[in-house]
């Protein structure tokens, strides 16, 4: 499944589906998709996540592997994302909307 996260005052983000749900959680929201944010709430979910990233910026937020997800020799799966890198473009939307008090929406 693929999450895309919208608001016009910034361009769409498309995620993989568990992480979106998790950068969700981790915004206070409920993981529900599809969802929305009013306007009044974008930045006490942003400082949400914010505090998420700044607590956890190197922990690896990758999709769930699959039966084909290559895998080390260590038994661990391949080169991972951080946190900070998979939740800085869903940041930026959020300070964009807050800044021009639209309605962030995904499904």
């Amino acid at each position: 499944m693929l999450v895309t996260f919208r608001t016009k005052a910034y361009a769409d983000i498309t995620m993989f589906g568990d992480v979106a749900v998790t950068l969700i959680k981790l915004m206070g929201h409920s993981g529900t998709v599809p969802g929305a944010l009013m306007p009044e709430d974008i930045p006490a979910a942003l400082a949400r996540l914010k505090a998420a990233v700044a607590d956890h910026a190197d922990d690896p937020l990758d999709p769930a592997p699959t039966a084909r997800s290559p895998t080390r020799e260590d038994g661990n799966d391949g080169p991972y994302v951080s946190l900070a890198h998979r939740a800085l473009p869903l940041m930026e939307l959020l300070a964009a909307a807050a800044a021009d008090g639209a309605y962030v929406m995904w499904d």
